[in-house]
């Protein structure tokens, strides 16, 4: 009669057995994570934009890159979710308080930090740095189960892009310069930076003095080589919020005056956590806007 509660208990703990599957991340990795993940932390930008995007609420992430809270560009959506510490540098007592059942670490480099957090719970290195941020997105989708999600999310940008390029055919061909303002000075993002390829999806072009490979940003620029920065458009940004500030104090020097895109009125002050780091499907959307308010302005 034993036997009978025994083989209950064995049909009992199925369903437990097999709600794990084996993931292969960015690094070829591979890693046992829950087939419904529900307590999931987030160690970077991206990996936060896309879960808000598939309707996933993590419990923690780490902040902004500059910033002291979530990307500003998230709003209140991101702005109540538990901070673990900085990208590349969380506080593994703040994770491990938050019980994860999944930690998403796209773009963290650092073997020694990666071993750390799979000690807390299965983590998956969702995107390499510089990877394109719909790659990302559909390794995200795998990865918590929501693949649909991820392809409907993305052919919704398409449909938004290719109806925005329609209306954008007159700017189409115009260069459109991306700068982060730092205390040292301008720095323009590269060629792979994330605004970058959604500038590239609209078919307005970065300028030629802007072409160099990576994701990342140029080292700072002297005011005497500002001209590097000009364009038919200029977006400046800074990551904490000042922008505007800080293109008044640029506007008071003759040689940013000098600028095409001053000249012309096509400078725009800008989100820098937003336009100069990297985004998901979100910070995508939220580009297209700004790019719609400043080039389709009546």
């Amino acid at each position: 009669m034993k036997i009978i509660p025994l083989i209950l208990a064995t049909i009992l703990a199925l369903p437990a057995m097999a709600a794990e599957r084996v993931v292969l991340d960015a690094l070829e990795r591979k890693a046992s994570v829950p087939q419904t993940p529900v307590r999931v932390l987030t160690m970077s930008e991206l990996d936060l934009d896309a879960l808000l995007a598939l309707g996933i609420k993590p419990l923690g992430a780490t902040r902004g890159r500059g910033q002291q809270s979530m990307p500003r560009y998230l709003g209140k959506e991101a702005g109540a979710i538990t901070s673990v510490g900085n990208f590349a540098s969380p506080v593994p007592d703040l994770a491990i308080a938050l019980q994860p059942d999944l930690i998403l670490a796209g773009g963290v480099p650092d073997p020694e930090l990666l071993a750390r957090l799979s000690k807390i719970a299965p983590t998956v290195v969702t995107y390499r740095p510089g990877e394109n941020w719909q790659s990302a997105l559909r390794r995200i989708g795998a990865v918590v189960g929501r693949s649909a999600q991820a392809e409907s999310v993305l052919a919704a940008y398409s449909q938004r892009v290719a109806k925005l390029s329609e209306r954008l055919q007159k700017q189409q061909g115009a260069s459109v310069s991306v700068v982060r303002w730092n205390p040292q000075g301008p720095a323009y993002m590269l060629r792979d930076a994330f605004a970058s390829l959604v500038l590239a999806d609209l078919k307005l072009r970065r300028p030629a003095s802007q072409q160099q490979s990576g994701a990342a940003h140029s080292p700072p620029l002297s005011m005497e080589a500002l001209s590097l920065i000009d364009a038919d458009w200029l977006f400046i940004g800074t990551l904490d919020g000042t922008a505007d500030k800080a293109l008044a104090t640029a506007a008071a020097s003759p040689a940013f005056s000098r600028l095409s895109a001053v000249k012309q009125g096509r400078m725009r002050a800008v989100d820098g956590s937003l336009w100069t780091g990297p985004g998901g499907p979100l910070a995508a959307n939220a580009l297209l806007d700004d790019i719609e308010k400043a080039m389709l302005a009546r």
